[in-house]
């Protein structure tokens, strides 16, 4: 990672997603990314059961604990840094999950657009009118 402070779909410093689980790539509770990063562990997402469902019929389960990797296993309701390309898929599927716009990493824009993240989105700002990136 760089030293700049990572900014997030809405330009402003990147918001953490939670910590409760520890989420994030570096589980340092931020969608931050890298060049280790090669899933793209950037949208911040309260995932739903049926997001969970659906990652689990693409091949990516989400509510089984993988010590190894210190994941513990979601359930509904928990925020996780998801990857953009496996959350874009369920948007096409109809089963995407709400997103946190300023804990969702700027990167995310190189694969999901603004105004679809938008649709799912669970921080808009009293003014969106300043989301015109």
């Amino acid at each position: 990672m760089d030293d700049r402070a990572e900014r997030n779909v809405l330009g402003t410093t990147l918001e953490p997603c939670g910590t409760d689980p520890m989420t994030g790539f570096y589980r340092d509770g931020c969608c931050s990314t890298g060049p280790e990063d090669a899933g793209r562990h950037t949208i911040c997402a309260v995932v739903s059961a049926e997001f969970l469902a659906h990652q689990l019929m693409i091949g990516n389960d989400l509510r089984t604990p993988v010590p190894a990797y210190r994941f513990p296993g979601l359930v509904p309701g928990d925020r996780w840094c998801v990857t953009a390309l496996n959350w874009l898929r369920a948007h096409r599927d109809r089963a995407a999950a709400p997103v946190v716009l300023a804990s969702t990493h700027e990167r995310t824009l190189e694969v999901v657009p603004l105004d679809v993240l938008m649709l799912y989105a669970v921080d808009v700002p009293d003014d969106p009118g300043a989301l015109t990136i």
